[in-house]
């Protein structure tokens, strides 16, 4: 019995010098980089934490938590506008400073299919990002398209997409707002809620 106690104490006295080399070596490995500044990649499984990378980006991103134009760059875009938000379709005659006037330049440059190649209350949505200078870096990307549109349907309304936002590139960013959104993803759903019926009646 004392044999095994004394077994027993030297295996704890030869195995304590190493749990402390292995706490010491965990303090010593701590990431103090705060929370909203730790680095993450853009193979990560899911989108970083407040926001999320561009993967035009060749090194980890930095989220940033104090990002001072909103959480979401996200718009709807009507084909057909109501009287109340006709302001919001009105092209900014200044240099792009603010979100909301990136919003409204957006939308004044929607030109959707002609009636008679449209389906009305057709919705698709598509994902890029622009580069300080107010270009598209890529091509957008379909992300969404209402169930059910055939496929000659969903290639009319992105071709009028690229066509749309092709022919206003570059938009004029000031110095400011294209720092803050270049390679930032911009999520835009536009739907087609003119009443094409009535539209083709009165050609």
């Amino acid at each position: 019995m004392l044999r095994r106690m004394v077994i027993c104490l030297i295996i704890v006295g030869t195995a304590a010098p190493f749990a402390a080399s292995s706490s010491a070596g965990e303090r010593r490995h701590i990431d103090a980089t705060p929370f909203s500044h730790a680095p993450c990649s853009v193979l990560s499984g899911e989108p970083c934490t407040p926001s999320f990378c561009s993967v035009f980006n060749p090194d980890p991103c930095i989220p940033e938590l104090d990002y001072p134009y909103g959480e979401n760059l996200q718009v709807t875009i009507q084909s057909q506008p109501s009287q109340d938000d006709a302001t919001k379709y009105q092209k900014p005659d200044h240099d792009l400073n603010t979100i909301g006037d990136l919003f409204a330049a957006l939308r004044s440059c929607w030109s959707p299919p002609p009636a008679d190649v449209a389906r009305e209350g057709m919705q698709m949505s598509v994902l890029f990002s622009f580069n300080k200078s107010g270009a598209m870096i890529a091509p957008p990307r379909m992300t969404f398209a209402t169930q059910g549109a055939p496929a000659d349907i969903r290639n009319t309304y992105l071709k009028a997409i690229n066509a749309s936002l092709g022919g206003c590139e570059p938009f004029k960013f000031t110095a400011g707002l294209g720092d803050a959104i270049a390679g930032r993803p911009i999520m835009i759903r536009y739907v087609d809620n003119r009443d094409l019926e009535r539209q083709s009646g009165a050609r």
